[in-house]
């Protein structure tokens, strides 16, 4: 059963004990704190990804996940990993709609349909499919979503305009599966700005403004809690400074 937060000074501590969490997108910068956070607090962490743990490109910690290979932008992948999710473990208590990625650059009169469909694919295919198929069974468990929307996607931009579109999706979604399941399965999303991945420090010069993801990532953990059972439909900025 969730839990909510116990306090010791700033300190907050979770505790998910007998829970188990999916995380998409397990392999990356935030999915793999999301992963570590919940695996700190007790849960069985699945984590699915496109990219093994043991991938140079992975940052996942193997031993905080049970690893599920599968392209969540195919319903067929996202059918069977929920359904051995559940073979294997009996139930989800939680959703971390994590996978995604950002591409820009170019104004809309220069962009390539490709990129349009890739970016709508893994930000927001990933999202609505994994919450299609999870949905049956966090409604047994009275579970939640958390998914990953962006603070971009509030408005209209420069260059980028195709993922702020495909991460508004994400907040749409998530204000619709809280409405059509009240009282059952909460779904809220965070916005983060700038994280401070290696990824970001590659392509940019790092800011003291950055969120580290294990912040990002506590409160991922707030929002499954009973602390936050009255919060569904929300999209929590989590930028900090940035």
């Amino acid at each position: 059963m969730r839990q909510p937060p116990r306090c010791t000074g700033m300190d907050v501590t979770f505790d998910y004990t007998g829970d188990v969490a999916l995380v998409t997108g397990a392999c990356g910068a935030l999915g793999s704190a999301v992963a570590a956070a919940f695996d700190a607090a007790g849960a069985t962490v699945c984590g699915t990804d496109i990219v093994a743990p043991e991938d140079d490109d992975a940052l996942v910690d193997p031993g905080t996940i049970a690893y599920y290979e599968g392209d969540f932008t195919d319903e067929r992948d996202v059918e069977r990993v929920v359904e051995a999710v559940v073979d294997d473990h009996g139930r989800i208590d939680y959703l971390a709609n994590v996978a995604g990625t950002w591409r820009g650059g170019d104004p809309i009169h220069e962009t390539e349909a490709g990129l349009f469909d890739a970016l709508f694919d893994v930000n927001l295919k990933t999202m609505f499919l994994a919450s299609k198929h999870a949905l049956p069974h966090l409604r047994e468990t009275e579970g939640a979503i958390v998914s990953v929307s962006s603070r971009s996607s509030l408005e209209g931009g420069e260059g980028d305009g195709v993922y702020r579109a495909s991460k508004a999706g994400v907040r749409i979604l998530t204000e619709t599966i809280a409405e059509e399941n009240l009282g059952t399965v909460r779904a809220n999303s965070v916005m983060p700005s700038v994280i401070d991945t290696p990824m970001n420090r590659e392509m940019m010069t790092p800011d003291d403004s950055w969120v580290d993801p294990a912040d990002i990532a506590d409160v991922v953990l707030f929002l499954c809690s009973d602390a936050a059972e009255v919060t569904s439909g929300a999209a929590v900025p989590v930028y900090g400074e940035a």
